[in-house]
Parts: structure tokens; C-alpha cells; sequence
């Protein structure tokens, strides 16, 4: 630590020691970045809302002073007490003669205001003045005097799509800022705590390795026809590389996602080109890289054999056997150092039922024909994935090291990923 980060970890600490609880031993313990911040973090009423302890004590860890305003619904799922533990300052359950709206969001009274989680009513109410509640009386006072205001929306994702919740949106949009809600499991989710206060490290001046970046991306399954009906394709959903996309726009990168016939809905913030064939996507690549980007990632379930001979019509199903013939189709990863080789290249290596040394000699090979700077490999074929296809463990591989992730959701491999990128990125 250098010795302004020093001298501004030191002046922190004097500031919270004079509240004298015991809670705020913890500020400034992984940085100075929002020291000085005052921060009102309200808390509405979602199941999502006991995140919100994790995320005042990372804004805490950072420098930051949180106060918590909670609804009357989360007074029920969640104990004040425990929001007051996580913050060491009182919490702001209903609105008295002390005026706690104005002292908290008045003008130049904070520095910022947290809506996490969300709720399609919290939103409803600020974007049509109605101030009922403690959270929503903050938010219109708050509103009024400029403060920030950053909404991280949770419901199910039939709210979300809901006319009067994309109307409301679309009023705010360009007043407020929004944290984009992850798509999971039919529900729009709050993003994970660790993501809020990267954004808002970055919103204070602490920027993304990965800003302004220009990524070019594919992910999803390809498919190669048989006939117009018929086809051949592979069982990959696309949902790591639909999260990793979201992952690096959420870093301030711009992101164009080739998208094959994967069920996972692509990011919102992403160019994305839908494609079908492994042709199709060689293609588009072709020409998007004609484009200048600092990154690409080759995360897509490319085909590696297609159709000889496809059929024009329909093969009749009266015959008692069939026979296709495949030719290898090209190794798409192949050829980006060809179009700009400067480039960072990431490359995607699958393999089922081996073991780990075998798995990372295939991704080393991979490494050296293709000329990547890095490939993501794991293991899709063990019982334990086959069972829980919603995490896996992958293996980053470069000339250097190799590194594990352990065995984690995917929601955490492509946030593991993504750091891996952003530290090769630095050096």
C-alpha cells in the first residue's frame, strides 16, 4: 500500500472509531477506494434481500459508510438487528420526526443510493412520484436532489417482462443507472453482490481493466441438417458463455456475441449475431474480423463434422436404414491469429470421462495449434456433471501455469474467467 492509500486508510478509521462499534473493525480492509462515501443502501422487500448484509459489508470493506433503509416486508424475512450488525449505524425501518429521509437523501446529504434488492414496486413508485414508505420517500427526496441512484432489480422474469415494468424502466433509464438483473431459472436475479460493488468501484473512478474493450465472442451449440427437417448438434446450452458475456459487459466491455442454437437468452448490452451452422458462424467471424477487437473468445460448441451431402427434401422415414457420410468442418480457432494476430485469444476445450492430466495435455495441444493465449477446459462427460450440469470445475491453461477453479456454479466460472482474462490483460 502506497502511502496515500495509507494515509487514507488511516483517516477512515478514525472517522468509524468514533461510532465505536465493533462491526466497522472491517472498513477499509480490502481498499480506500470509497472512503469518505456515504452510501444508503435500501433494502426492499425480495427474498434476495439478505444479499444485501454481503453487499454493505463489501462497500464497508472498501471505505464506504452504508446506511440501511429496509420495507416493512423485509422487517419480516430479516431482523433489523442483523442490518445494524453489518453497518454499525442505525437502521431506517420507518420515518419519524427526525426527518431521516432529508438527513440521508437531501441534496450533497449522500454520495450514492443502492436499491438492492429491487422490486417491481419500489420501481413503480419512484418512477410515478408515490412516496408511502420509508424506502420510496428516500428515493423520491433523493430523486429530487441529483443523487445517484442505482436500481438492481429482482423478480420473476414474467414481471420483468411485464409492459408497465419495461414503461417504467424506460422512463428511468436515462435518469438512473441499472444493474442488469441475471436471467436464471425463469427469475431476473439480482446480480451477486461482488458485481454491485465492482460497478461501483468503476462508477467512482476505479476502472475495468476490461473497459472499452472490444470483444468478439461465440458461444451455443451449432447444428448441421440432415435434411430441412433433421439434424445434428450436440448438447451444450450456452449458458457459460451467455454468463461470460454478461460478465465482461458488465466491466465496461463491448461485447458482439455469435450466438448458435444455445437455450440460455443472450445478454442485454451485447451485439448479437444469431447464427446456425458451423459455416454460418466461420462466416460471420470471417467478417466481423475484419473489425478490429482486442479480444476474442471462442466459447461456442462449434460442430466438428458436418454434412457431406445434405438432403434438399425431406428423407422419407419409410426406409428401414440410412446412411450419412460427415466431413471434418474447419477449426474456426484456427484462423483468428491469420485475420489480427495481436489479438487476445481465448479458447474453450471439452472432453468427457478423462482424466485431469489428459485433459489438460488436449488443452495443451489446443493451445499450440491454435496460438491462444488461454483456454478454458473442463470435463463434460462425469457422473457428477451429468447430475448437476448447473456447475462444473474448469481448468485456465497458457504457456505458463495451469489453474483450477474448483468445483463451482457456472455463474462463478465465468466471474473466474473473466478475472483470469483481466490478469493477463495487465501484464
Amino acid at each position: 500500500m502506497n502511502l496515500k492509500n495509507y494515509e487514507s486508510k488511516l483517516a477512515a478509521k478514525k472517522i468509524f472509531k468514533k461510532k465505536n462499534h465493533p462491526s466497522l473493525d472491517i472498513v477499509c480492509s480490502h481498499g480506500v477506494e470509497l472512503s469518505g462515501k456515504k452510501i444508503v443502501l435500501c433494502v426492499a422487500g425480495s427474498v434476495a434481500a439478505y444479499k444485501a448484509i454481503e453487499l454493505s459489508r463489501l462497500l464497508m470493506r472498501h471505505g464506504a459508510d452504508v446506511t440501511c433503509v429496509t420495507s416493512e416486508a423485509v422487517t419480516k424475512l430479516i431482523q433489523p438487528d442483523y442490518f445494524k450488525w453489518a453497518t454499525g449505524n442505525k437502521v431506517i425501518t420507518k420515518l419519524t420526526g427526525e426527518l431521516e429521509h432529508i438527513r440521508l437523501a437531501d441534496y450533497n446529504q449522500s454520495d450514492l443510493i443502492i436499491v438492492y434488492p429491487a422490486t417491481a414496486n419500489t420501481l413503480g413508485k419512484l418512477a410515478n412520484g408515490i412516496d408511502d414508505t420509508p424506502i420510496s420517500t428516500v428515493l423520491t427526496v433523493g430523486f429530487g436532489s441529483k443523487i445517484p441512484i442505482l436500481i438492481c432489480l429482482a423478480m420473476h422474469a414474467s414481471m420483468y417482462d411485464n409492459v408497465a415494468v419495461k414503461k417504467n424502466i424506460e422512463f428511468l433509464k436515462n435518469k438512473i443507472e441499472f444493474l442488469t438483473p441475471q436471467m436464471i431459472e425463469g427469475k431476473a436475479k439480482a446480480p451477486e453482490p461482488e458485481d454491485v460493488l465492482e460497478y461501483i468501484l468503476r462508477k467512482f473512478g476505479f476502472s475495468s481493466i476490461l473497459k472499452n474493450k472490444k470483444v468478439l465472442m461465440t458461444a451455443g451449440p451449432t447444428i448441421e441438417y440432415i435434411d430441412p427437417i433433421r439434424i445434428i448438434t450436440n448438447q451444450s446450452s450456452g449458458k457459460t458463455g451467455v454468463l461470460l458475456a454478461s460478465e465482461l459487459i458488465s466491466s465496461g466491455a463491448n461485447v458482439t456475441l455469435i450466438y448458435g442454437h444455445g437455450i440460455e437468452k443472450p445478454p442485454n448490452g451485447a451485439k448479437i449475431i444469431k447464427i446456425s451452422t458451423s459455416e454460418e458462424m466461420f462466416n460471420v467471424v470471417k467478417k466481423e474480423m475484419s473489425k478490429k477487437f482486442d479480444i476474442v473468445i471462442m466459447a461456442a460448441a462449434v460442430s466438428d463434422y458436418t454434412l457431406e451431402n445434405p438432403s434438399k427434401n425431406k428423407i422419407k422415414s419409410t426406409k428401414n436404414e440410412i446412411k450419412i457420410s460427415l466431413k471434418k468442418a474447419p477449426k474456426i480457432i484456427d484462423h483468428i491469429k491469420k485475420y489480427q494476430k495481436n489479438v487476445f485469444l481465448v479458447g474453450f476445450k471439452a472432453e468427457a470421462n478423462i482424466s485431469k492430466s489428459e485433459l489438460i495435455s488436449s488443452a495443451k495441444e489446443k493451445l499450440k495449434n491454435s496460438a491462444a493465449d488461454m483456454i478454458v477446459a473442463n470435463d463434460v462427460g462425469s457422473i457428477r456433471y451429468r447430475k448437476n450440469p448447473g456447475s462444473n470445475e474448469v481448468l485456465i491453461i497458457d504457456s505458463h501455469k495451469v489453474i483450477s477453479s474448483g468445483w463451482i456454479k457456472k455463474e462463478k466460472i465465468a466471474k473466474f474467467i473473466r478475472k483470469e482474462i483481466e490478469q493477463r490483460l495487465k501484464t
